[in-house]
């Protein structure tokens, strides 16, 4: 997940610029940098970053604890801190960071923390090619897959995207903590999100799905 969008939001230009040099250096490419509560807002709406590194004291004030509470919902916050102050980072840990980095910013705690957030997102989300971009669900938004020859079809409550791709080679992607189960020979689907189940069907909601026989003992 090298071309993982990710927003440097500091405000110290130096420092900021540095995160930059190293994160390219550790085969990032898709890097925004903003130094500013009203730019990082404005790109966390346009960018849409997948993680952010967060400078906690923009221009002197917790406002990057502020930010945390309002970025967009793709992103995973790593909070940059040069401060040891237990109630502020009390404060900062109650908006559910994935990490923190105290400067100076070293290059392993970098690579460390940015490669951990990865692994986390790999394990709850599922992404792919829709055309030229790159779209990133949560298996909880996914209610199933359906497929159709050599391409699957992904249903979520809003949406539905087309990849090409067998459903075997699909279900050895799936986690099992995603909690997905093969309910016929072209679908699978959330078992979180099953509401009611016949002899021949599974209900998702007003969604009905049928049942294949060879599959209806799984469940």
């Amino acid at each position: 997940m090298k071309n993982i969008k990710i927003l440097i939001v500091e405000d110290e230009v130096i420092i900021a610029e540095y995160i930059f040099d190293l994160l390219r250096e550790l085969g990032f490419d898709t890097i925004e940098m903003v130094h500013e509560h009203i730019e990082a807002l404005k790109m966390m709406e346009l960018f849409k970053p997948e993680i952010i590194l967060m400078d906690i004291n923009l221009n002197g004030f917790n406002s990057g604890i502020d930010l945390a509470k309002e970025k967009n919902k793709e992103a995973n916050v790593i909070f940059l801190t040069s401060q040891y102050d237990y109630e502020l980072m009390n404060k900062a840990l109650a908006t559910n960071p994935d990490s923190y980095l105290t400067k100076p910013i070293k290059k392993h705690d970098v690579s460390a923390a940015i490669n951990l957030v990865i692994l986390k997102k790999e394990s709850h989300a599922f992404s792919f090619k829709n055309g030229h971009e790159l779209v990133t669900l949560n298996y909880s938004e996914i209610q199933y897959f359906k497929s159709d020859g050599n391409y699957i079809d992904i249903h979520t409550k809003e949406n539905k995207y087309s990849i090409r791709q067998t459903l075997g080679n699909l279900i050895k992607q799936i986690p099992e903590a995603a909690n997905f189960i093969r309910i016929h020979k072209s679908y699978v689907v959330n078992k979180n999100l099953i509401s009611k189940k016949t002899v021949n069907s599974v209900f998702l909601d007003d969604t009905e799905i049928p049942l294949g026989r060879a599959f209806s003992k799984l469940l």
